[in-house]
């Protein structure tokens, strides 16, 4: 399952519009069977492992909480470390982008930390979702993920060649290996403009750490959705201020 070069080009606004549809759920809320407050994942899930008789209702959806903080803190960590290796700008770049192999920070112990970061926010963000639109939300981003990775490491070999296939060789894709077989590549980590081009996971992270334990999914939603908006200010400027400085 390889993407094609459009949905690598605009795969921003496709996952936009996964985050859209899993939060708004219309099959949700229209029809004979509409649901005005359809019950979220994270209500879901703690009230059926409940059901199991291991855990009571409050331990459950304790459990639940402290999974989704775990996620969301571990994906923006993966985020922020493969960024400050990588760069913003390849990161971002609406092409594939192929200069050498990085075999360093991340990248020595799994070949693609960003998109693993990516999908492990994700399941964090699902459980504000309704249920049905949080399953179809993670369906969707795992989907496209494997798609996104399949163009992006058949681009890769093509352009890298017997570098990139060794590689491939040695590192997993997206199981991390607790101990590297490659040797470190010379590459500096840029950890604050990792943290700065990653501030939408970052401030997931801090929203979860911070609101999760009221148990108010309301809240904690127009948190993450004001994070979101913040971070596309974010993005905006910095691709600004890039965008000026090769006019320079």
């Amino acid at each position: 399952m390889r993407a094609t070069g459009f949905e690598f080009r605009f795969r921003v606004l496709i996952i936009c519009v996964l985050y859209f549809v899993g939060f708004f759920a219309p099959w949700e809320r229209f029809g004979a069977d509409a649901t005005p407050n359809p019950v979220r994942l994270w209500s879901w899930l703690s009230i059926e492992f409940a059901r199991t008789g291991l855990l009571s209702v409050g331990n459950a959806y304790l459990a639940v909480t402290i999974a989704a903080v775990a996620l969301a803190f571990v994906g923006a960590l993966l985020r922020v470390w493969g960024t400050a290796y990588l760069g913003h700008f390849v990161m971002r770049d609406p092409a594939m982008q192929a200069v050498a192999v990085m075999a360093s920070g991340p990248y020595r112990h799994l070949r693609n930390p960003l998109y693993v970061g990516m999908v492990l926010n994700s399941m964090a963000v699902a459980m504000l979702m309704p249920a049905s639109g949080a399953l179809f939300f993670l369906a969707g981003m795992i989907v496209f993920t494997i798609r996104l990775i399949g163009g992006e490491e058949s681009f890769l070999a093509g352009e890298l060649g017997e570098d990139y296939s060794e590689y491939r060789k040695a590192v997993p894709s997206i199981l991390p290996s607790l101990r590297s077989r490659v040797a470190a590549s010379t590459v500096t980590p840029r950890w604050a403009h990792g943290v700065i081009a990653e501030c939408f996971p970052v401030a997931t992270a801090a929203c979860f750490a911070a609101l999760a334990w009221s148990y108010d999914a309301n809240l904690l939603t127009r948190c993450v959705l004001i994070s979101f908006g913040a971070s596309l200010v974010v993005h905006a400027l910095i691709s600004k201020r890039n965008g000026s400085s090769l006019d320079l």
